[in-house]
């Protein structure tokens, strides 16, 4: 009797599987099943969250007055750097205004938080605690505080699935910040691995250079860090060069992110956007790397 049950759990899971495959009605199934499961993520990570607090209760005395010394110490130095920064500001607008420049606006944003990360060893994956219900959408940018860390590809009510920089379907638009040179970034299946992709063998690009994102594809705002070289390999009589980075996002570490709402990126015609002065086959070219990134890894799903 355990033999026949085996037999049909597996034959049911065979079938769900394919039709998750080819039907994609499947996912608004997952997105109701995704609400009914967020309480039990909620309970699997109550546990963690208590031994945390528990952990911050019992510090030791003076383990709590050296982050005090130190963090009073980031204060005075971000305070200096706050006081340059009035100066240089003031001296931005004036040259915006000479250059008859549009006003970069701040991007809102909100906090979320991990929930779980995907057991596959196969994929980058992880799961956060804002839904639709927070105004989560399908392709949103996903930041921690020092980098991209990914972009949304599943929303349900209350949580939303996240595909990290470094999935091996994960593919976005970036420059290099130090000359403005463009590429396309993707990711190598790794915890610390991304390619550059199709860098000419003679492109001025370093070891150490940062590479941010570019906005080409409209998916996301331009000038956040990304990743940062780490090796560049030049092999005799090869076209390419072959360009690993390490994301500058703290990937196995974060548990508290920034869902960005960038703008709506107006048409090249028009002025004031972040797309308003690029080339529209570049743009049109990275939009469709991007949407292509999305689209594989949400068949996967």
């Amino acid at each position: 009797m355990p033999g026949y049950r085996m037999l049909v759990c597996a034959i049911l899971a065979i079938a769900l599987m394919f039709v998750d495959l080819r039907f994609t009605r499947m996912e608004t199934v997952r997105a109701q099943l995704s609400t009914l499961v967020a309480p039990v993520q909620w309970v699997v990570s109550l546990p963690s969250d208590v031994l945390n607090w528990g952990a911050l209760v019992l510090s030791e005395q003076s383990t709590l007055v050296e982050e005090n010394r130190r963090l009073r110490e980031q204060i005075l130095t971000l305070s200096h750097r706050v006081q340059r920064m009035a100066s240089l500001t003031a001296e931005n607008v004036r040259l915006r205004e000479l250059l008859s420049a549009s006003q970069e606006h701040d991007i809102p944003f909100i906090t979320a938080e991990l929930l779980s990360l995907d057991p596959d060893p196969f994929t980058h994956r992880m799961v956060i605690d804002r839904g639709r219900r927070d105004g989560v959408f399908v392709g949103q940018p996903v930041m921690d505080a020092a980098g991209l860390v990914g972009q949304v590809t599943a929303v349900s009510a209350y949580s939303s699935r996240v595909l990290l920089v470094t999935d091996a379907s994960h593919a976005l638009p970036i420059q290099v910040n130090r000359n403005g040179l463009r590429f396309v970034l993707q990711g190598a299946g790794r915890d610390q691995g991304l390619n550059v992709l199709h860098v000419p063998d003679t492109a001025d690009i370093r070891e150490g250079d940062l590479l941010v994102t570019s906005g080409l594809a409209g998916r996301f705002p331009p000038g956040y860090p990304v990743a940062r070289v780490n090796e560049v390999v030049h092999d005799p009589g090869e076209p390419f060069a072959r360009v690993e980075a390490d994301p500058v996002a703290k990937l196995q570490r974060s548990r508290h992110f920034l869902l960005l709402f960038p703008p709506e990126p107006r048409s090249p015609e028009g002025r004031g956007g972040w797309v308003a002065s690029l080339d529209p086959a570049a743009v049109e070219m990275a939009r469709r790397v991007a949407g292509d990134a999305v689209a594989s890894a949400e068949g996967e799903e």
